[in-house]
């Protein structure tokens, strides 16, 4: 049987990841983001026209018209080139931000470079974040290579992703995480441009995220359960599911890590918070950003719309969203996003 290069194999699971997020049902089965059971409490007096709600925010110093992301999710293989640079499209005629998928694969070969450069090109001036994996971080004897794939995509912010469940489920995964917090620490100090740390859809604890401010990261992902399920993803790629479909459910809520996170700023830590993880509609980034986030990130929606129908698809979805953001601003009273973020949530009883 022949043996495939690290290159190959690579750009083959980030293929068959894209394929399997477009195509089969990947949600958590019995575990919610928490976010549906929260409701506004509904302002019959807000005191503001419709036309006065401001939906504008900054990010990593440039002007939003939403406080959204399309999270992290494709580059390096042959199909990410259309589909980054439709992402890259709509992100910047929406002016959204976007981040890319993991660059691991252009540390391996120059192939596929074009995939995650086209994004830059496609999207001159919105925020773009690039990305590499925790285990090759723990790798990193200095900072050379990130500054190498941050230049790539000419990143405002530079994303670490810690996956240990999916590195644990995968069938070629690296569970090797001794030294990622070393090297989490070495590039926040000498990246030229801000670190983004992140989850990929099982959460971050309010432990994990004090030993990340400690280690001199300031932007913080939680990307909680509830949206899509990477060890179900996992699942799926393996011949015989066995006891990975057993952690198809693991992770901490997307709510629940918001709240835990949030709540760190009462110690008077300094923390920029990205909220993702089952991101549906602009109720949730609404509810999210009341919850105490800064901004509001989404990926498999976002992909299969411009998968099914092209840029314009995913141009009136974003547009759906923002309409749904604005409308929960409206009847909160919330004239902007800061006034958003004192609007009370609640749990009502169900009748």
């Amino acid at each position: 049987m022949p043996r495939h290069s690290p290159g190959r194999r690579t750009t083959s699971r980030k293929k068959e990841h894209v394929d399997i997020t477009l195509t089969r049902d990947v949600r958590f089965r019995g575990k919610t983001t928490g976010l549906a059971s929260l409701e506004f409490v509904h302002n019959a007096l807000p005191e503001l026209d419709m036309t006065e709600v401001d939906t504008r925010t900054r990010f990593l110093g440039r002007e939003l018209a939403l406080p959204l992301m399309i999270s992290c999710m494709t580059g390096g293989y042959a199909r990410a080139l259309a589909l980054n640079r439709g992402l890259a499209a709509v992100c910047e005629a929406q002016k959204i931000a976007l981040g890319v998928g993991s660059e691991r694969q252009a540390l391996e070969n120059t192939a596929y470079h074009r995939t995650f450069s086209v994004v830059r090109e496609a999207a001159p001036t919105i925020p773009v974040v690039g990305n590499i994996g925790a285990a090759e971080v723990a790798r990193m004897k200095d900072a050379s290579a990130a500054l190498r794939l941050a230049e790539l995509v000419r990143a405002d912010a530079f994303a670490v992703h810690l996956n240990p469940l999916q590195e644990f489920l995968q069938p070629e995964g690296t569970p090797a995480f001794r030294g990622v917090l070393a090297g989490i620490a070495m590039l926040a100090k000498s990246l030229p441009i801000p670190l983004i740390v992140k989850e990929i859809g099982a959460g971050l604890s309010a432990g994990v995220i004090r030993r990340l401010l400690d280690a001199g990261v300031t932007i913080i992902d939680v990307a909680g359960a509830g949206g899509t399920s990477w060890a179900g993803v996992e699942a799926l790629r393996r011949k015989d599911a066995g006891s990975a479909a057993l952690f198809w459910d693991w992770g901490i809520p997307t709510e629940v890590a918001l709240r835990e996170a949030a709540a760190l700023r009462k110690e008077g830590r300094r923390l920029t918070l990205i909220a993702s993880g089952g991101i549906t509609s602009g109720l949730d980034v609404a509810r999210c950003l009341a919850l105490g986030a800064d901004m509001a990130a989404s990926a498999r929606p976002m992909l299969r719309a411009l998968a099914a129908g092209g840029t314009k698809a995913l141009g009136a979805l974003i547009a759906r969203w923002a309409v749904e953001l604005r409308g929960a601003m409206f009847l909160t009273g919330s004239g902007t996003i800061a006034d958003l973020r004192t609007a009370p949530l609640v749990r009502y009883a169900r009748q």
